[in-house]
């Protein structure tokens, strides 16, 4: 039989506590806006505005994660901090040794971790930048879908990069910006040297023949450029797959139809990557009706 005790713990695991007014001082003073965020993390502006605001007392780890991620930070900088323990005032009765038994092995101690700490400190490089990708969380086979990766740089550390994209099996680079150089299998893009957050979007075709409930996986590096004697290289974050089935790239939970929370954020990315080729009338149209059809012949039926 298996303790309710250790039942618990483990289902607590999954959740942790975040504390909402940290992470939207961090989102504003990196000027993100909760659309942003939202999309990042695959929930609605209203989730991010409520978990602001700490009305539930934790969230899934994995939404955790994916929050620090979108506010490039550490999870540990979000997390809530806990109450400190009582201190053990039971007195303790002890041999008192010797002052200078004690000052010696001291004296020894604190030269070893000042050195350590001094080594570290010198040998600590750079905090790397961060690249996050946005992508949809459904796509249909044939489909032109918005793809978005969002570089953090600032004034008082500009650089340049080389973005490499490796693109889903079988899938189309349809128009990017800023305009890459891409082959069949890979978009890359050479972005000069600056102090200010850029980004880098483009449309995708996923292939018709791509099987309906796989994922198509993406798989990037930012190769990083600040004048040193070499380059950095580091993964890139974020979404890093699309649940390819009988789902627009619009419809954020999949469940058959374009809602008012579903579509500010389609048109701000259809805004964002106009003349790249996305449908915005057909999601307009959606959103407007009842709801939509999928299927392999006519592609997509609204739904009056």
């Amino acid at each position: 039989m298996v303790d309710s005790t250790d039942k618990t713990e483990k289902g607590a695991s999954a959740s942790i506590a975040i504390d909402g007014t940290r992470a939207r001082n961090v989102r504003e003073a990196k000027k993100l806006t909760q659309l942003y965020v939202a999309n990042v993390v695959g929930v609605t502006t209203d989730t991010i505005s409520r978990w602001e605001n700490n009305r539930y007392p934790s969230i899934k780890r994995d939404n955790a994660q994916k929050l620090a991620d979108a506010l490039e930070v550490t999870l540990e900088e979000i997390l809530r901090a806990e109450d400190p323990e009582e201190p053990d005032t039971q007195p303790v009765t002890a041999q008192v040794p010797s002052r200078k038994r004690v000052l010696l092995p001291l004296s020894v101690l604190a030269l070893l971790l000042l050195g350590t700490l001094l080594y570290f400190i010198l040998r600590q490089p750079a905090p790397a930048p961060r690249a996050i990708r946005w992508a949809p969380r459904f796509a249909a086979p044939g489909e032109v879908i918005p793809v978005q990766v969002k570089v953090a740089r600032q004034p008082a550390s500009p650089f340049g990069f080389i973005l490499r994209e490796r693109l889903p099996a079988g899938a189309r680079l349809v128009s990017a910006l800023p305009i890459t150089s891409s082959t069949e299998s890979e978009g890359k893009w050479l972005v000069p040297t600056g102090g200010t957050p850029a980004t880098v979007s483009y449309s995708l075709k996923v292939p018709s023949n791509f099987p309906a409930g796989k994922d198509a996986a993406f798989k990037g590096e930012l190769v990083v450029h600040g004048g040193e004697a070499s380059n950095r290289t580091e993964s890139v974050g974020g979404s890093t797959s699309v649940h390819i089935g009988a789902y627009h790239w619009a419809d954020s939970n999949g469940d058959g139809r374009i809602d008012d929370d579903e579509i500010m954020p389609a048109y701000y990315i259809c805004e964002e990557m106009k003349g790249l080729g996305l449908d915005w009338k057909t999601i307009e149209a959606i959103w407007s009706g009842k709801g939509y059809r999928w299927d392999t012949k006519s592609g997509y039926t609204v739904l009056k």
